[in-house]
């Protein structure tokens, strides 16, 4: 059942990253020019997209199990610290060089856009890279 429902609710994510036109690099480019041809439509989205996880984080924050039975797990982290802002600059700057973020980019992958396939990989050897530095930091 919790496959099933994960299916269903990744499939109308992406659907929806379609439909937002967030898997268009070109549309979040010109979302992120401000100075030039900008295209404020995806702050509708974004507006939106926070708006929900608002409500959901607030109504999850008072409970204990999920709605499928599962452990209820939430950040406890708070702190804006040096590691935080440094990992948003560089997935800024990602995002506005590329014109993807991770799940766009997941979704254009799965329909085989030939940039989000260079970005799904440079993704995946970040983190692998992410991974094996703080193998090195913690020892």
């Amino acid at each position: 059942m919790h496959s099933l429902s994960a299916f269903f609710v990744g499939v109308l994510f992406g659907a929806g990253l379609i439909v937002s036109g967030m898997t268009d690099p070109s549309k979040v480019i010109g979302f992120l020019d401000i100075a030039g041809a900008w295209d404020p439509s995806l702050g509708l989205v974004m507006g939106g997209a926070v708006s929900v996880g608002l409500i959901a984080f607030r109504v999850a924050r008072g409970r204990t199990i999920t709605l499928l039975g599962g452990t209820m797990g939430l950040p406890a982290g708070r702190q804006v610290d040096r590691r935080l802002i440094l990992g948003s600059l560089v997935f800024g700057i990602g995002w506005g060089l590329a014109g993807f973020c991770p799940g766009p980019a997941l979704v254009a992958f799965g329909a085989g856009y030939d940039k989000a396939v260079v970005f799904v990989i440079a993704m995946l050897a970040g983190m692998a890279l992410f991974e094996v530095a703080e193998r090195f930091r913690s020892d």
